[in-house]
């Protein structure tokens, strides 16, 4: 389907211009505050996490202070993990999801790992309910050197200064329904390209990196988040979202080369989540949990080694 005409937003078959661009950003408003739901519930976790300001984000007159929590405990001989949220901010899952492993399941891993998790990389996405940022600019297409986006120059230059060999990376996502209704038609009128409609999948899947893929790592967490949601099934041509299936609830991105998030280190095990709120098997909790059990899951497989 051809869904360059379709938005309300700029000329068809041609490039948004500047004014396009700032016609989007003044169409957008704040829905949730992300001081209420996210910063908050990170100074209940104070005792446990080391918290720090990594950056600020400034979009007009809005200032969103960045934070990373870090193990209290830390010590070097133990493996790092790195856990993000929220690089899309409208991916709600993925910035509870990170918050709720701190506050109920970190505590039993503490002794075996050292923790670095940023819950909310997109605040200004997170109040809006955007994937994009002010610039319509998607933060998990510029994890890259000199980065066009704050928010993901933010996180690469915290993850320089703190000099950690990760073993793992979890990056929290979701994939929803407005992917096809509102972000995929953006894309294309933006960018003035033909985008073909995917079907959405219902369920929870897994994107690993083609360039590391660790089937066994990604095996691990597909088993234990089936303990609590369903997993999405492949299409008629054994793909999830237009991509080949690599095995059971898992397809593979090249990281790096696209700018991910999970592209982020050099960590062994990478992978990137994807929960479907909108299945109506699914509830915002449900959500949350199975983010958390991606984590555990993660955690149960590298213990292991």
């Amino acid at each position: 389907m051809n869904t360059e005409a379709a938005y309300a937003i700029g000329t068809p078959g041609k490039k948004w211009t500047d004014g396009d661009k700032e016609t989007w950003f003044q169409q957008q408003h704040k829905k949730r505050s992300y001081f209420e739901q996210v910063v908050t519930k990170l100074d209940e976790l104070s005792t446990d996490f080391i918290i720090e300001q990594y950056g600020n984000l400034l979009y007009d007159t809005e200032n969103y202070p960045l934070y990373a929590l870090k193990s209290v405990n830390w010590l070097a001989d133990k493996p790092a993990i790195l856990i993000t949220g929220g690089v899309h901010g409208y991916e709600t899952s993925g910035v509870q999801g990170a918050i709720r492993f701190l506050k109920d399941a970190a505590a039993q891993y503490q002794g075996k790992f050292n923790f670095v998790v940023l819950p909310c990389i997109s605040p200004w996405g997170y109040e809006t309910i955007n994937r994009w940022n002010p610039l319509t600019l998607d933060p998990n297409r510029c994890f890259y050197e000199n980065s066009p986006a704050q928010e993901s120059s933010a996180v690469m230059q915290y993850i320089k200064t703190l000099a950690v060999k990760f073993m793992a990376h979890i990056d929290l996502h979701e994939t929803t329904d407005s992917d096809n209704s509102e972000f995929r038609p953006a894309l294309a009128a933006r960018d003035a390209i033909e985008q073909k409609s995917w079907n959405i999948p219902d369920g929870f899947y897994l994107v690993g990196d083609s360039t590391k893929p660790q089937a066994n790592f990604q095996k691990a967490i597909i088993d234990s988040v089936e303990q609590c949601t369903h997993i999405a099934p492949a299409d008629d041509e054994n793909k999830l979202i237009g991509v080949p299936l690599a095995q059971f609830g898992v397809i593979n991105y090249a990281a790096r080369e696209l700018g991910l998030c999970m592209g982020l280190t050099d960590a062994e095990y990478v992978t990137t989540t994807e929960v479907y709120p909108d299945s109506e098997r699914a509830t915002d909790e449900s959500c949350i949990i199975a983010q958390v059990a991606v984590i555990t899951g993660a955690l149960n497989f590298l213990s292991t080694l």
